[in-house]
């Protein structure tokens, strides 16, 4: 049974923090093949889960060191039909490793003490195409029964909510929002935005939250933004205004390099962790609604301790 699905406790104003880049951290800093990101694959394998629970539970002591709540994501960005069909993963065993994938959260969740601040287990969902270079935009009528595939798996789950990553339009956002509630499950819709601040289709932060929230009665738990740099997207946030309002958690990239250069790179940009959470401090300081915080592509522990560190004390 779920703990949180009811009141994300992440809501109440308080600070936690969340995961980093998953798949960049497997890849290049433990050698595993993942060559389309598809990290629930691990969770078929003894090698790939006790991989996976070393990731997790180094978050679990970052917040305990700090007294900071903790929201864990699944290992299911690329669990959705077209990228599992790419991969070779039959669709009842997609929906097995989706359900495997919020089993080891939950008992992560259960070895800690009931003192402990909380645990969100969130199961992750990607987009259809592809975050860098969007090929096929859905209407969101397509979308919601596209994404209801894995959305109804999560609900049948102890996952107390979805996060939808990296999305690069308005309408599979829409279409997602609608499939979550369909399942009565919360739901957080995460954009990623290109170097000028907008999204890779080209509408700004704005108009992307607030056609979202029209088209679904603002039905979002909250926004997040993620895969992008905080010089990306700083200058298009706007102080006291509702829409900046409703974004409640940031998870960005370690480099400030365009999507487009991170997508040609051999190598992984990990930036500095130090400077990324000082970044993270000033934009908490100037937006107090940010109050869920991570990382995305080349950040690791290193990089969440800092935020942490750094944010905990502003």
């Amino acid at each position: 049974m779920s703990l949180y699905r009811n009141s994300l406790p992440q809501q109440s104003g308080d600070l936690f923090i969340t995961d980093a880049g998953l798949e960049t951290d497997l890849i290049f800093h433990h050698g595993v093949e993942l060559p389309l990101g598809e990290a629930y694959t691990l969770l078929d394998d003894r090698t790939g889960v006790a991989q996976l629970e070393r990731y997790f539970t180094g978050f679990l002591q970052i917040a305990d060191d700090y007294g900071l709540g903790l929201v864990l994501e699944t290992a299911t960005w690329r669990a959705n039909p077209d990228w599992a069909a790419k991969v070779g993963t039959p669709r009842d065993k997609l929906a097995e490793l989706t359900r495997k994938s919020v089993e080891m959260l939950v008992e992560i969740r259960g070895r800690r003490p009931p003192s402990a601040r909380p645990l969100v287990v969130s199961g992750c969902v990607g987009p259809r195409s592809d975050a860098y270079q969007p090929t096929e935009i859905m209407t969101p009528r397509d979308a919601q029964d596209y994404h209801a595939v894995q959305i109804n798996t999560f609900g049948e789950t102890e996952a107390d909510m979805v996060t939808a990553m990296t999305l690069t339009n308005i309408p599979e956002a829409v279409g997602i929002v609608r499939a979550a509630r369909a399942a009565q499950l919360p739901v957080v819709i995460s954009f990623t935005v290109e170097t000028d601040g907008r999204l890779p289709t080209g509408p700004t932060l704005r108009e992307a939250i607030e056609t979202v929230d029209s088209e679904t009665d603002a039905a979002a738990a909250y926004y997040m933004i993620n895969c992008a740099h905080p010089t990306h997207f700083d200058r298009v946030l706007e102080p006291g205004v509702p829409w900046a309002e409703r974004i409640g958690a940031l998870r960005a990239n370690s480099s400030a390099k365009s999507h487009a250069e991170l997508n040609e790179s051999p190598t992984l940009d990990e930036g500095d962790p130090v400077e990324l959470g000082s970044q993270y401090k000033s934009l908490v300081t100037q937006y107090p609604h940010f109050r869920i915080l991570g990382g995305c592509c080349g950040t690791d522990h290193r990089h969440v301790r800092a935020i942490a560190a750094a944010c905990a004390r502003a």
